[in-house]
């Protein structure tokens, strides 16, 4: 890549010829333009490279607005693609999947013959227990191969998978499990955490004691330290493995292409999460098509997905998009700076990483210890990067630019969403990069950017980023909740989708995200909403009341600052604050531990007494305040 001077506004990386020869879609222009003329086509081509047990009888069935469907009358599931046809083919040898260990000493290694193996003998394992097409299951386990066995063998019987972030603590597990009412819950006794054990089956046991729909749990050995196991109802994974029943094939489900694949939970600005739910058609058909487009995968690339199979970027571009492609993918137990911040870099040079996509917040962190770690390592197999869960800065950009990729891989800045299944606004290796800018949303979609009256803006001022089209990965609804989704997403503009992000749009069509418009705090990519970090603090016998506010990090992107009011008989000190701290961490996840607990004798409310953090995060910053007439006194 190269910069150079165009009509185009701002510093622009232009990609090589070699770069444009080899991509899957040498001309974005001509794509985009099929895909805006005709969608359904543009989607129906795209679904025809897959296998389907029966076609659909229409791509796009819009008569229900906003519950849109897609390919119904198909039958499908989407483990038929993603590991079930690469079995009859030369792919049945190639390996899906590489892990390594936090501490490097273990590695395994699954072709897509032994793949499909070992779904089989978790889904049989699955069935065993009872669960049947439709029931919930709730999946707590860290980064290990059998967060895929079990996702996948989930699928492959037609039962819904939530998976549940393993950082998360006993509150929001047992929320997530009530919520969804799973019937069982699949765990590992621990998980290694910069050499340290977190208790993931002493969570699950403190969780599920006011969840009566859990009938049983499935444990992983991970850690081998001893955890308390309830007879009938806990059973070591690899216990059942041994029996006659776990071993054989295991039928894939034929389902409709509707069918719910899975629930995933994402932080609300009301208190209670937001259970978004995917199905099998489209989302197989959004998340391929984009891995394919965006990340141009080839056969012999090696891929590298740095998220966590537990948020939604695991599930779309660890676990279902790369192996609908065929790909090898590759996942890390660990962190980037465990136990030396050149722990990534040496992973890439050791196998051969090609395709490599992480978080800003990760970025930064590691730029902090400079150039010096990542030049000891042979970075050449790189030759795309990408980025994912929040805007990344310039200067981020150009130093993964220049000190990761030695000024020749592409980077995709990708904008996208739980919600969205896939990604919305992102280049192609094609397409001229401006260093902070996720650049135009992806074939057949179209973004704008909206006033408070749903007026668009002019290009360079900042707004609401709105989505116009339907897509085939969209979230079909709020689980449980069709009224939520409405609300949430489709009432504040009518027909448009609301991304609930802020952004601008430059005069060349490229989008800028700036960030959350709605109570949520992202932190080093985590959504976690402020009124879930409150609930946290007001739980604890000293706090009345607490506002919760992300500001400026810049390591996190955002961090969580909180404003405290007392009961009466407590002061403020600072070993009360981190308690507090200690608190939100204990009761919510170590990721929401607040960065700053200040203690105050009010908190800025209106009259309806809703808290008014947008002036606390400018009092904050030592910014104007803006109309403040609606306060109450």
């Amino acid at each position: 890549m190269s910069v150079v001077q165009s009509e185009m506004e701002g510093e622009v990386y232009f990609p090589s010829p070699e770069v444009i020869a080899q991509a899957n879609v040498p001309d974005w222009e001509a794509a985009a333009e099929f895909a805006r003329n005709d969608l359904e086509g543009f989607w129906a081509e795209q679904a025809n490279e897959l296998e389907w047990y029966r076609k659909w009888d229409k791509v796009l069935d819009d008569s229900n607005k906003p519950f849109f469907k897609w390919f119904t009358g198909a039958k499908v599931n989407i483990v038929h693609n993603a590991v079930d046809r690469h079995v009859k083919t030369w792919r049945r040898n190639k390996l899906a999947l590489i892990w390594v260990s936090e501490d490097g000493k273990e590695e395994r290694t699954f072709s897509y013959y032994s793949l499909n193996r070992e779904v089989n003998r978790f889904a049989n394992i699955i069935k065993a227990m009872g669960v049947t097409k439709g029931d919930r299951v709730t999946i707590y386990l860290p980064r290990i191969p059998e967060i895929v066995f079990a996702m996948l063998a989930c699928a492959k019987i037609g039962a819904i998978h939530s998976v549940v972030f393993a950082g998360f603590s006993v509150d929001a597990l047992r929320g997530r499990i009530d919520d969804s009412a799973s019937k069982l819950v699949i765990t590992a006794d621990g998980s290694w955490i910069n050499g340290k054990i977190f208790e993931l089956k002493r969570t699950v046991d403190e969780a599920i004691k006011s969840c009566p729909s859990v009938e049983n749990i499935i444990v992983v050995r991970r850690t081998g330290h001893e955890v308390p196991m309830e007879a009938e109802r806990d059973h070591w994974y690899d216990d059942l493995c041994a029996l006659p029943i776990a071993n054989g094939k295991c039928v894939t489900e034929q389902l409709d292409a509707e069918d719910p694949l899975y629930i995933l939970y994402t932080s609300g600005s009301t208190g209670k999460p937001k259970a978004i739910l995917h199905t099998h058609g489209g989302y197989m058909v959004g998340t391929y098509t984009t891995l394919k487009h965006v990340f141009d995968l080839k056969d012999e690339d090696r891929w590298w997905c740095a998220a966590d199979p537990g948020w939604v970027t695991g599930h779309s571009y660890i676990i279902y998009g790369p192996l609908i492609l065929g790909a090898t993918s590759f996942m890390f137990e660990g962190g980037p700076v465990y136990p030396y911040p050149n722990r990534w870099w040496q992973l890439i040079e050791r196998y051969g990483i090609s395709v490599f996509y992480t978080a800003p917040t990760a970025i930064r962190g590691l730029m902090r210890f400079g150039e010096a770690w990542p030049n000891k390592h042979d970075l050449s197999s790189l030759r795309l990067l990408g980025t994912v869960g929040e805007p990344i800065n310039p200067e981020a950009w150009k130093w993964y630019y220049r000190v990761i990729g030695k000024e020749k891989c592409p980077i995709m800045d990708t904008w996208w969403q739980t919600e969205t299944g896939m990604f919305m606004i992102t280049p192609t290796p094609v397409v001229p990069l401006k260093p902070g800018s996720a650049t135009r949303p992806v074939f057949g979609q179209e973004a704008e950017i909206l006033d408070d009256s749903g007026n668009p803006v002019p290009d360079g001022e900042e707004g609401y980023l709105v989505l116009k089209n339907p897509w085939p990965a969209m979230l079909r609804t709020v689980y449980g909740d069709d009224e939520r989704y409405v609300r949430q997403y489709w009432s504040k503009y009518p027909g448009k989708y609301m991304t609930g992000d802020s952004a601008k749009r430059d005069a060349d069509g490229y989008f800028w995200i700036i960030g959350r418009v709605d109570d949520v705090i992202k932190v080093s990519g985590h959504r976690l909403g402020t009124a879930e970090i409150e609930s946290a603090l007001v739980s604890h016998p000293a706090v009345a009341e607490a506002a919760a506010i992300g500001l400026p990090h810049e390591v996190k992107g955002q961090a969580i600052h909180c404003f405290v009011l007392l009961r009466a008989g407590f002061a403020g000190s600072p070993e009360l604050a981190e308690e507090l701290r200690q608190h939100v961490s204990t009761h919510m996840s170590p990721i929401a531990k607040p960065e700053d607990i200040k203690f105050v004798d009010k908190l800025p409310k209106t009259r309806s007494g809703k808290i008014m953090r947008r002036v606390l995060k400018a009092r904050a910053q030592g910014l104007p305040e803006g109309d403040i007439s609606t306060l109450e006194e």
